[in-house]
């Protein structure tokens, strides 16, 4: 007779296995179902985790190679060891995959091994054995969204996944979508030697943040070398000998033209996977768009069943994922979960990083919320100097009467972890002057955050 439990989890990805401990850790008998020969997810295995290895890597190359003579330290014959860096790039999602399989040892989770199904409400069969179950969260995560027309072979068009697993450089990367994926491994192959060009439906980059920010991503990234075709859309794909051609239109309508690349990465956007888990016929409902639909308290309209992370609403982030895995947790164990989904940043890791947490100007315009704002340039920080990194800016943005933080937006050196402190400020209702009277230390980057708080009321002392 197979074991029972209080919670089964589908999925072991960060919203997963996150809420997989931390029920354990409230008490409740928990297993987590994972069909990957490995846990973590899309995140650990082919996604944050192995991108963000390639990432560092090529920054680390391309500064021998271009940036390290600026600061007086000459390094001749640099060379790419792609093998090595794949290489590397695997001993890195190796260690996280096994510390999760340690965490869950450690908290006494049970990873039933193999695809999940619902069979219904309390029922979860994995590999033919049905488990019974007071609960259930769905974390599935999410898939690359298709494109009519694009054919995805994983060699010569490829989602993340392919182009975190090539084995030479493109002579030219093409990639569909300018969005946060896009940027990310578009910035690698520049690095590494290839030519990029960004082909973009809308008429900026990374939909959805700060448009301010998109146009300082769009100079900056065009100066490191990136091409990019706004207001275009992919329309066809063809492959031959020589590569892959690709058929690009106006996005308003217009003559089409072809565009030849070496390897093409399709990255528009991604989807809820909730394939194969029954759903249809236990009645859990979906919304439009395929998404798990769930009330404030992440239950379905099924008695017992729940979801969180990339297969409900939201911004597909692995961190809000674990907010909801840990509130769920909660919640199931009788206490009160909650997630202040105005408090969870957002980060492209390209380099500059861009960061971003709260409202944007757009959406306070559209609300009619009077606001002020201020910014800070990098130029005018030393040690942003110091390191020669000096693009972009801290952006705060305070409503007009209270003062009270509403939104950040950093595009510069380390804007990943400089928002952190943003989103504190709003997570405690923090006002720009509290931002800006906290005594940063000096030099740090962190001073262009104190600045751009300061200069919210006009007062920014170094510029």
């Amino acid at each position: 007779m197979p074991d029972s439990f209080d919670l089964i989890v589908i999925g072991s990805g960060p919203g997963g296995y996150v809420c997989a401990i931390r029920a354990a850790q409230l008490g409740l008998k928990t297993a987590c179902v994972e069909k990957r020969a490995t846990l973590g997810g899309t995140c650990l295995n082919i996604g944050c985790i192995p991108s963000k290895a390639l990432l560092q890597s090529s920054e680390n190359f391309e500064e021998a190679a271009h940036k390290l003579a600026d600061h007086g330290v000459i390094v001749d014959g640099v060379k790419l060891d792609l093998a090595k860096m794949q290489a590397r790039k695997g001993e890195v999602v190796s260690a996280n995959v096994k510390g999760v399989e340690f965490l869950f040892r450690k908290n006494k989770v049970t990873w039933l091994k193999g695809a999940g199904r619902i069979t219904a409400p309390g029922q979860v069969e994995v590999n033919g054995e049905t488990y019974s179950t007071k609960a259930i969260v769905i974390a599935t995560g999410s898939d690359s969204t298709p494109l009519r027309g694009v054919e995805v072979d994983e060699k010569r068009v490829v989602t993340s996944t392919g182009a975190l697993e090539l084995d030479k450089v493109p002579g030219h990367l093409v990639v569909i979508g300018g969005g946060v994926i896009g940027l990310e491994l578009g910035s690698v192959w520049k690095r590494l030697g290839a030519q990029v060009t960004v082909i973009e439906f809308l008429d900026r980059l990374i939909p959805g943040m700060d448009a301010e920010l998109a146009k300082q991503a769009e100079r900056t990234f065009g100066k490191q070398g990136m091409k990019f075709r706004l207001k275009s859309k992919v329309t066809a794909a063809r492959q031959d000998a020589d590569g892959v051609t690709l058929t690009v239109e106006p996005a308003a309508g217009g003559t089409a033209e072809e565009i030849k690349a070496d390897v093409v990465l399709l990255a528009i956007g991604r989807r809820p996977y909730i394939e194969g888990l029954g759903l249809q016929e236990v009645g859990v409902a979906l919304d439009e768009r395929g998404r798990v639909v769930t009330d404030g308290h992440f239950a379905t309209n099924i008695p017992g069943i729940y979801a969180i992370g990339d297969c409900i609403a939201g911004a597909m982030l692995a961190h809000k994922a674990e907010e909801e895995g840990v509130a769920v947790a909660e919640i199931l164990a009788g206490q009160a979960g909650h997630v202040n989904y105005g408090a969870i940043p957002g980060v492209v890791y390209t380099w500059p990083e861009i960061a971003s947490v709260g409202a944007t100007e757009e959406e306070l315009k559209a609300q009619g919320i009077a606001y002020k704002v201020g910014k800070f340039p990098f130029t005018a920080n030393g040690r942003a100097r110091a390191m020669n990194d000096t693009e972009g800016f801290v952006k705060i943005l305070a409503d007009a009467k209270s003062d009270k933080v509403l939104g950040a937006h950093i595009i510069g050196p380390d804007a990943g972890t400089l928002i952190a402190e943003m989103a504190l400020a709003i997570e405690f209702g923090a006002s720009a002057e509290d931002v800006a009277r906290t005594s940063h230390a000096h030099p740090t980057l962190n001073e262009a955050v104190k600045e751009a708080a300061l200069a919210a009321d006009g007062r920014a002392l170094h510029i």
